[in-house]
């Protein structure tokens, strides 16, 4: 099993993410396998903020139904199997195509609830590299309100290199 030496990531939120995105990067440069490269991210976005991060993981497009997302690599407890389209925050992600943030996803309409403890939300879609839909980021937190632009930010610019092969 490889292990990297890890460097003290900055406080400073922003810096934060702009250090992962260097370190994601830097570990999944030259693999192809997608699977591999999204448990990457996962894992390391999920150790980077384990006070705000309850579950952070990845649904990817059913290959086989265009309209619904299945479980891929995540961290944290259980999560849904699989998820349509047409509901709750993921799904309305991957039909907009647009990162929502959900300050309290018990008043989302439609909320699908893989754990109850979950509080609050952010989806960034994963396109690839012809813009089509691959994927969305999920991470939950247990804290309402957990999320903001910089968190959208940081996220959107680590989904946006995990599909670019070198």
């Amino acid at each position: 099993m490889a292990e990297t030496a890890r460097a003290q990531l900055p406080s400073d939120k922003a810096e934060r993410y702009a250090a992962l995105r260097g370190e994601i990067g830097a570990v999944i440069a030259g693999e192809p396998n997608v699977t591999a490269r999204y448990a990457t991210a996962a894992c390391l976005l999920a150790q980077a903020f384990p006070e705000r991060f309850f579950w952070t993981g990845f649904y990817v497009v059913d290959p086989n139904k265009s309209d619904e997302l299945v479980v891929g690599p995540y961290q944290g407890t259980l999560g849904c199997l699989r998820i349509p389209f047409s509901k709750g925050v993921c799904g309305a992600a991957a039909r907009s195509r647009q990162t929502l943030i959900v300050p309290d996803v018990h008043a989302f309409p439609g909320h699908i609830a893989c754990d109850s403890r979950s509080n609050s939300e952010i989806v960034v879609p994963v396109l690839d590299a012809k813009g089509a839909l691959a994927a969305v980021l999920d991470v939950d937190s247990e804290h309402f309100d957990a999320f903001d632009a910089i968190d959208q930010a940081g996220l959107e610019a680590i989904c946006a290199e995990l599909l670019t092969l070198p």
